[in-house]
């Protein structure tokens, strides 16, 4: 079964998120904030990380900056999932090692898409 860390500050996210992973046959994590996913990430690197732009504590950037650095860190596929459409920002998560990038509010379908283009549905 493949492994997904969900970072995201908002517990519906999360929710919304792990049905719709589950039901592509993922098993699911959940962090809070970025800095409770680099600790997630320590316990188990996921194979996938749906990761939020905007958090408390670590934002999406500076977690994936630091996860990228980490041994092993190189491996999860990182799904941003951000309110965040401009050109500029799309462009900073792919130079911090994102993989791909998917708009909130996103259902079904749309996170099946963008987990297919990075190898993983």
């Amino acid at each position: 079964m493949k492994t997904c860390l969900v970072v995201d500050d908002s517990r519906v996210i999360r929710k919304v998120s792990r049905h719709i992973l589950e039901t592509l046959g993922f098993s699911v994590r959940e962090a809070e904030n970025g800095q409770q996913g680099l600790d997630r990430c320590a316990e188990e690197m996921p194979e996938v990380v749906l990761l939020d732009w905007n958090m408390p504590v670590m934002t999406g950037i500076e977690f994936i900056t630091q996860l990228r650095q980490r041994e092993g860190g190189q491996k999860p596929k990182v799904v941003f999932c951000t309110t965040e459409n401009d050109v500029a920002h799309i462009r900073e998560a792919i130079d911090a090692g994102a993989d791909e990038y998917v708009m909130k509010p996103f259902d079904h379908e749309t996170l099946q898409i963008k987990l297919q283009l990075v190898g993983m549905a």
